[in-house]
């Protein structure tokens, strides 16, 4: 593992910096439009709190965008009730928090970790009468460094199950840990091919994830949905991985829609799966999931061009979920976990449940 001085985003891929995920500045909010990038490389600029929620749910941000977007967010509420007494700022922040922990049913619960976060800033600056937007900012930014430092060292030990000269598998935008682990593998001398399913219907594998690996200067091929078996076999992957949206403790992996039929694939093969993140203290089983049904008209298209007659139905569950058989190992901050023995995770003093850590 290596030890960096610098900033926990030095040297991943532009839409990996801070500054380009969500930054506030007095008075606004500019978020990186991900719905478009990089055909477009365009920020969509939030002057109210609401107007930050609304983008999460629409989608602007996503993966681990909507917790940024959220942090910043609340800066933003702290400077939209400046004027108001200690009392006032409090209440319009606490309302905030609530609208920014509704704005996608799925993220819920990591949702209100870090509006928590926000708050109890939030109340410290009132305590000692300093900028509240500002201390929340400072928060916002604390949480992404832990964030990238705890990534950091899940992908040391993800990179451990990579071979020297090896070709890998994704699925979806792993946000963070997809540059980290090329940034560690790049250091470690390892040579990969990746390849990315595209991810309808937002295609993120194709957009954000085949972006990210070519910006960190690795070779990158996107497939679409329904190759991945095939190419596990006619191009011999080695392993593939994905990060989660939740891993709950009795094993089960809940990603984006597709994860699944690939890792029955990889399952076939004799691939190994690796998921990344941490068990969800929030999800101790799988029963306590609820799956987002987006807007059904979304697989009717691809990229705003309907390819779907007039009449025809679509279907648009946003999750999936995998069941811990066929998940090789769960990589976490403190090394690689069966996904039976996650509760081993907390006797060793895992912590990292506490944030997103994709």
């Amino acid at each position: 593992m290596t030890n960096h001085k610098e900033r926990p985003d030095h040297d991943l891929a532009f839409m990996l910096q801070y500054e380009n995920i969500a930054w506030y500045e007095a008075g606004a909010v500019r978020i990186l439009d991900r719905r478009i990038y990089p055909g477009k490389v365009e920020f969509v600029t939030c002057r109210t709190h609401n107007e930050v929620a609304k983008a999460i749910t629409d989608m602007v941000t996503q993966s681990a965008g909507p917790f940024s977007a959220a942090a910043m967010g609340m800066a933003l509420a702290a400077w939209e009730c400046r004027t108001s007494d200690a009392e006032g700022q409090r209440r319009y922040l606490a309302g905030a928090a609530d609208t920014m922990v509704n704005a996608r049913p799925t993220t819920r619960l990591r949702m209100q970790q870090v509006v928590n976060r926000c708050l109890s800033a939030a109340q410290i600056a009132l305590d000692r009468g300093i900028r509240v937007d500002e201390a929340v900012r400072a928060e916002a930014l604390a949480i992404n460094d832990r964030r990238y430092s705890r990534v950091a060292r899940i992908a040391s030990y993800l990179t451990e199950m990579f071979p020297a000269h090896g070709t890998i598998m994704t699925q979806c935008f792993g946000e963070t840990i997809v540059g980290m682990m090329l940034r560690e593998s790049r250091e470690r001398g390892k040579v990969l091919r990746v390849f990315c399913p595209e991810t309808r219907p937002y295609f993120q594998g194709a957009r954000l994830t085949a972006t990210v690996v070519r910006d960190m200067g690795f070779d990158v091929t996107v497939i679409t949905d329904n190759m991945p078996a095939y190419v596990m076999k006619k191009e011999r992957v080695d392993v593939f991985t994905s990060a989660a949206d939740a891993i709950c403790l009795d094993g089960h992996v809940v990603n984006k829609i597709g994860t699944y039929q690939i890792a029955i694939a990889a399952h076939h093969h004799g691939i190994p799966y690796f998921v990344t993140g941490a068990p969800d203290v929030g999800h101790p089983t799988v029963d306590t999931v609820h799956i987002e049904l987006r807007d059904p008209e979304f697989v009717l298209q691809a990229m705003g061009v309907r390819t779907a007659a007039e009449g025809v139905k679509g279907y648009y569950p946003s999750f999936d979920i995998t069941p811990p058989h066929l998940v090789s190992g769960v990589v976490t901050d403190l090394g690689i976990f069966a996904p039976l023995d996650l509760a081993r995770y907390f006797l060793e003093g895992g912590e990292a449940s506490k944030e997103l850590v994709v």
